[in-house]
């Protein structure tokens, strides 16, 4: 049974895309973040797998589509979170995040494929990585990787490598964090709900401030 998962926070202000804050508020940072997630989880749902899981980090809204079981990330630190995650599997699963709306089901499908690999790995611009697939969800994998660090794709690709592991490449993308990140994400999905949120906010800020 194949598992997609989308790991998530809430889209609550002051809690999701704080990096975004200036130029942007953080009820527009909120704003930005659901629009992203809502176009993450369309793609995701548009991809064939057993399973649509969101691993989330708070209440699910009225973003939330038809089809998905949502379950609670555990506590602890993102590769224990990550391990959780992979760990509540019970075969192949591929697990993305909630910043490249960007992404789309003709990107992922390679990566639900497991016949000719044993994993998948979707670098970052920013040293991460955007997505990690395994055939065998071992938790091992995960645990002990330092996230949020410029060596945290290298370290993570690496361990995969040292596991004996096919491993698969995906295309480089760029996560949102920042503002300059957001438009350029923005520019590459014009007609998505991120880039239109983007647009009226970038608008606002010109108008108003």
């Amino acid at each position: 049974m194949t598992s997609l998962l989308v790991i998530a926070k809430e889209p609550v202000p002051g809690r999701v895309k704080t990096r975004l804050t200036p130029p942007f508020t953080a009820h527009e940072a909120a704003a930005l973040a659901e629009a992203a997630l809502t176009d993450t989880l369309a793609v995701a749902a548009a991809t064939p797998a057993d399973r649509h899981v969101l691993v989330l980090d708070g209440a699910p809204g009225p973003w939330l589509p038809p089809g998905f079981e949502v379950v609670p990330q555990s506590g602890g630190c993102l590769d224990e979170r990550l391990a959780h995650a992979f760990a509540a599997c019970r075969g192949p699963a591929l697990l993305i995040g909630m910043d490249t709306p960007q992404a789309t089901p003709e990107l992922l499908a390679p990566a639900m494929d497991f016949d000719t690999c044993d994993a998948w790995f979707g670098p970052a611009a920013d040293g991460g990585f955007w997505a990690l697939g395994l055939a065998d969800p071992d938790p091992d994998l995960l645990l002990g990787v330092p996230m949020s660090v410029p060596e945290t794709g290298d370290v993570q690709y690496r361990r995969l490598r040292a596991a004996g592991l096919r491993t698969g490449l995906l295309p480089l993308l760029r996560d949102v964090d920042t503002a300059a990140d957001a438009a350029e994400v923005a520019a590459l999905v014009p007609n998505g709900r991120f880039a239109l949120r983007h647009r009226e906010l970038t608008t606002e800020l010109t108008v108003t401030r």
